[in-house]
């Protein structure tokens, strides 16, 4: 009876090691893209990861066919929106102009390709807020608001140096 259980054990560890070899570095980037992090200093990114990759492994047993990619990205997305990281703004890039929720719709849709309706489903918003949310946040990235022009010196006067 143990010999069975230490076998099973260590499938499922052996199992679940290949998955996180194969999606970790994805998953990685998403959550980096949602803390805003620089991909080479990301500690809050590594821990929402780690919080998502542990709470699929203790329901690895559990799935039954589910797929684990998907599974583990819906708790990515649950934990920062749940998480402090919805308050953190990261450090500029692309993304820094979108407030939290248009961040994770925009990373869900466009980076990781889910679909509107299940996006809704996972947020509880009802599929035309997502479809806002989503045109808004792509029209912020497309077309950031511009800063004042410059000052343009008058006629006969120097020019700021």
């Amino acid at each position: 009876m143990r010999e069975r259980q230490a076998a099973q054990q260590a499938r499922r560890a052996r199992e679940f090691q290949a998955f996180v070899a194969g999606a970790a570095g994805r998953l990685l980037h998403a959550a980096t893209l949602l803390t805003g992090e620089r991909p080479d200093a990301n500690p809050r990114a590594r821990t929402l990861l780690t919080r998502a990759l542990a709470a699929t492994y203790a329901s690895w047993d559990r799935m039954r066919g589910e797929d684990p990619y998907d599974r583990t990205r819906t708790h990515v997305a649950v934990h920062y929106a749940r998480g402090a990281w919805w308050r953190y703004r990261g450090h500029g890039g692309l993304l820094a102009r979108l407030s939290p929720l248009e961040r994770l719709v925009l990373v869900l849709r466009l980076y990781e390709g889910v679909a509107e309706e299940q996006t809704a489903a996972l947020l509880g918003l009802p599929p035309e807020r997502v479809r806002a949310v989503s045109a808004r946040a792509v029209a912020t990235v497309l077309h950031p608001p511009r800063g004042p022009a410059p000052a343009v010196p008058a006629l006969g006067e120097a020019a700021p140096s």
